[in-house]
């Protein structure tokens, strides 16, 4: 999964890498030092707090002495996750407007966007009497309040709104919640590494009152169980030893279990570094108890583990099978008692079979039930061929048109039942859900496959599947044929940046979808024909109720969200050529 990690975004990853290389593996990487020092593996298993006390302070590292301290602290995040010096922060302390009203639970249900996909077929489609927000009045959306994130570059965290607050999460790990009406912060919470993606809810109901909790994922694999009223940590699991592993999409909250998606960062890791021993990372998927953070079961995308296969040109350590990382939402299907996900690449050949698929689990066991794949032998390190000497790469890369958006489940007007997945390659599928993932349709959007056209996904409707694309655009695909509806090209005549494209997840409401853009466009458009209905440039400066400076940038990965009568957005996206950015935004036509 290489998520268009180019431009600026990449030149950074390469120079902390590199920097670590130069700087550090020669002590960190030497298998006969004798001194009882962490290698690599250990150091990304440490803090950021750990890691640059160590970089700055201690007297024995003179190979880093030579290095800035932008250095320093840039390496310091890569390796931990996260900036140093926040674990004992407390953001909605420092704050101006922290809210006045008492920290009761809150009783009765209201209006929701609960994860990542509204509901748990990962539709992306808010009903209506939930929404509250009808297409006519779309246009006449304005801005009622902007919060601010402090020390963020990427809010890559996906709003959930529920019991009247909103939750988000953000690349410097930080929660928080905050009322959806006015924007005044309850709390914040500190979670070791940086947090990428959907905050799910539920209600604890004892003899007593009602209790609300949300759960979350980090980029270190950790799983948090927080009160949702008060933000006290009720616990705390790591779901993956593999220091590379990470949770990037959100973790699907089914029946008192809370279900979570593996994917990691050793792709592009092993292609960058000569001296990594490349690749033992299987991506996965993990049932935890969602009161105790059990684990009930974890299936592996590729059943075989990870075994020695020789040495690289550089006489490092090759290894494999490895890849297949869950980068997406498991979807649930509750009529086949099924969960579903989708697969990125492999990272060694051959590309095992469960790669670049749809697969389909059992929700007590685990247990694989069927899988199809979709492109076959796409195994893709980034960066071997520009290496110089490309000891960590396949004879021949393949095309990395794995699916980094969770599959959507529709019910069509005959009875038939469709997994509706976009692909990086530009083609959508539909895979019919009963018959083992039998092939029902597929359609290419673009005139050429190009990696990374469609990356986080789209929405749909009862009769309609939207998809943006990375080329620019957003298309319309009919769920009962695979024919394209309608394409409407994206328009930067307004667009403050001169990037471009439209990665981010789509959204929908009767009526309307929304698209958040490269070029920090956020814009409607009419489900019926594609026509634009309103546009909001969110790359400048805002005030903001928390009185911290931010500015809007990039909207790449996560998509804006509904909820009675308003809409929320993060603006702000550090890959490729995109713009950082440390805003929330809310939109209501009022």
């Amino acid at each position: 999964m290489f998520l268009f990690i180019t431009g600026s975004a990449f030149a950074q990853i390469a120079s902390d890498i590199r920097s670590y290389e130069q700087h550090c593996s020669t002590c960190h990487e030497n298998l006969k030092s004798p001194y009882p020092i962490p290698d690599g593996m250990q150091l990304l298993r440490m803090s950021p707090e750990t890691i640059y006390s160590a970089i700055a302070k201690a007297p024995w590292h003179k190979p880093v002495q030579s290095l800035s301290e932008n250095e320093k602290q840039s390496v310091t995040e890569y390796l931990g996750g996260r900036k140093a010096g926040l674990a004992d922060n407390d953001d909605a302390k420092r704050m101006p407007n922290r809210c006045s009203s008492p920290l009761l639970p809150v009783r009765g249900r209201s209006a929701a966007w609960n994860g990542w996909g509204a509901d748990t077929a990962n539709s992306r489609f808010q009903l209506a009497k939930f929404a509250s927000l009808q297409v006519d009045q779309v246009p006449q959306l304005k801005l009622k309040w902007a919060f601010g994130l402090p020390d963020a570059q990427a809010v890559y965290g996906q709003p959930t709104v529920a019991i009247g607050r909103v939750f988000i999460g953000v690349d410097t790990g930080v929660i928080y919640s905050l009322d959806a009406v006015t924007g005044c912060v309850h709390w914040s919470f500190q979670a070791d590494a940086g947090v990428r993606n959907a905050i799910s809810i539920a209600s604890v109901v004892d003899k007593r009152s009602a209790k609300y909790t949300i759960y979350f994922g980090d980029i270190k694999a950790n799983v948090y169980n927080l009160d949702a009223v008060t933000g006290e940590l009720l616990w705390k699991v790591k779901v993956d030893d593999h220091p590379l592993a990470r949770i990037t999409g959100a973790p699907t909250l089914h029946s008192d279990r809370l279900y979570v998606p593996l994917s990691s960062t050793e792709e592009w890791v092993a292609g960058l570094n000569a001296n990594y021993p490349c690749c033992t990372f299987r991506g996965s998927v993990v049932a935890l108890n969602a009161k105790t953070g059990k684990q009930i079961w974890k299936t592996y995308v590729i059943s075989d583990p990870p075994k020695q296969l020789g040495k690289n040109s550089n006489g490092v350590e090759r290894w494999g099978p490895a890849g297949g990382g869950v980068w997406a939402s498991p979807t649930i299907d509750a009529e086949n008692h099924t969960l579903y996900i989708s697969t990125g690449d492999g990272y060694v050949e051959p590309a095992p079979t469960t790669t670049d698929a749809l697969l389909a689990l059992n929700l007590d066991t685990g247990k694989l039930l069927w899988s199809i794949q979709d492109t076959e032998n796409d195994t893709w390190v980034y960066g071997c061929k520009a290496r110089n000497g490309g000891g960590n790469c396949p004879k021949e890369l393949g095309p990395d048109f794995d699916f980094g958006s969770s599959p959507i489940l529709r019910t069509l007007p005959d009875g038939l039942r469709i997994l509706v997945a976009g692909q990086k390659s530009g083609i959508v599928w539909a895979h019919d859900a009963d018959r083992k993932g039998k092939i029902v349709w597929k359609r290419q959007l673009v005139d050429r496959v190009f990696p990374g056209v469609i990356t986080f996904g789209g929405a749909a409707d009862d009769e309609t599947a939207y998809f943006g694309l990375k080329t620019g655009g957003v298309a319309a695909v009919a769920l009962t044929t695979g024919d394209r509806k309608w394409f409407t090209p994206e328009d930067d005549s307004h667009s403050s940046l001169q990037t471009h494209g439209q990665t981010a997840a789509i959204t929908g409401i009767p009526g309307a979808i929304f698209s958040g853009g490269w070029d920090g466009m956020l814009r409607a458009y009419s489900t019926k024909d594609g026509r634009q209905l309103w546009e909001y440039d969110t790359a400048h400066a805002f005030e903001t109720v928390n009185a911290v400076p931010a500015r809007g940038g990039s909207m790449g990965a996560p998509g804006p969200i509904i909820v009675g009568g308003m809409l929320f957005v993060g603006s702000g996206y550090v890959v490729g050529a995109s713009t950082p950015g440390n805003v929330l935004l809310a939109f209501s036509p009022k």
